[in-house]
């Protein structure tokens, strides 16, 4: 199979705020007649705002999706939960689908100079897509299909990366913590 990828980027920022807009667009073609073939396509966009008179808040929301045209392997499904997506959720707990949407706030606050605060609410969707996953992995494994997930977080920026810790109860006020870590210093 011959994978065709394209990703266009769209940024803007100022002193004020900033938006970013990202597209994704897969095409697989057959070699052989025997072999899948597909589109999938994903977008992502965020924009955030610094909010207050002295500019201490951050609102940022991100707004994700995506869909598969075509045949499919359930491995290529959309995995929906975890940290990349519904916080509160195990990875991909919340569903896995053909198509997908996913929503994300979150306001940050400073604590210190090095220290952030975060409040967050996320909410994500199969779009009812899980069903035509080939084999149904989402009804096997009792997924819900869509779900949400709200909590709080501590973001440490030092001068060897920044540093995430998330606490975050879904909808079955089932509790996760979550750690990260970014922008590592080499």
């Amino acid at each position: 199979m011959v994978v065709l990828k394209q990703e266009s980027q769209y940024a803007k920022a100022n002193e004020h705020s900033f938006s970013r807009f990202t597209m994704q667009i897969e095409q697989g073609i057959p070699v052989l007649s025997k072999w899948l073939i597909f589109n999938r396509f994903k977008f992502v966009a965020s924009k955030g705002i610094k909010l207050g008179p002295a500019f201490l808040l951050t609102r940022q929301v991100i707004l994700t999706g995506g869909s598969i045209v075509g045949d499919m392997a359930p491995y290529q499904a959309f995995a929906i939960g975890g940290l990349g997506s519904v916080r509160g959720y195990g990875e991909g707990a919340v569903g896995s689908g053909r198509s997908c949407l996913v929503a994300n706030t979150e306001v940050t606050f400073p604590l210190s100079k090095m220290l952030e605060g975060s409040v967050f609410l996320d909410c994500g969707t199969d779009l009812g897509s899980g069903r035509l996953v080939p084999g149904n992995p989402a009804m096997r494994q009792g997924k819900p299909g869509s779900g949400v997930g709200f909590g709080y977080g501590l973001r440490f920026k030092s001068p060897l990366g920044h540093f995430q810790v998330d606490y975050a109860i879904n909808a079955f006020q089932q509790k996760t913590l979550y750690f990260g870590v970014t922008n590592l210093a080499s």
